[in-house]
């Protein structure tokens, strides 16, 4: 994993995060990457707009981001993290969830939300990573997990 003491320079756009993950619409989940730190953290960003195709039925007359959604935005944000933190390209790799751990939903996502997803490394052995998330709205927490993942074969 790379060491790394400084803080990127700016903000990653979705074009530089597509360039890292192989989700596209309607399954990117994250929308801007705010801060990260390689081999430690990141910091992430989801807009919540009622044009999210899955409010058409999750609930008709009140719409809720459904907790599945935002733990793959969390598994996400991780992915970017752990794709940065490799001395590896990232292309043509996959990163897998394992599993899901302490998962708990505090409160609802709606429409006009701003999710912030901080993602941290706990640990990692070989080519899997366990990492801690959190997600917020307005400071609020209303997500957690710990998650684990790995990276499949190279394409």
């Amino acid at each position: 994993m790379k060491a790394m003491e400084e803080k990127m320079e700016k903000a990653f756009d979705i074009q530089a995060i597509m360039k890292l993950l192989p989700h596209r619409y309607p399954f990117i989940m994250i929308d801007r990457i705010l801060e990260l730190t390689p081999g430690e953290k990141v910091i992430a960003l989801k807009n919540v707009t009622i044009n999210e195709p899955f409010f058409q039925g999750h609930f008709p007359g009140n719409p809720i981001m459904p907790g599945v959604l935002i733990i793959e935005a969390m598994g996400q944000a991780g992915a970017v993290l752990a794709a940065k933190s490799q001395e590896r390209d990232p292309h043509g790799s996959l990163i897998y969830f394992m599993g899901m751990d302490k998962v708990k939903f505090r409160k609802p996502v709606t429409p006009g939300d701003q999710l912030i997803f901080e993602m941290k490394f706990l640990k990692q052995r070989r080519n899997v990573f366990r990492m801690s998330g959190t997600a917020y709205v307005d400071k609020n927490v209303v997500a957690q997990a710990e998650l684990l993942a790995t990276f499949g074969e190279e394409k």
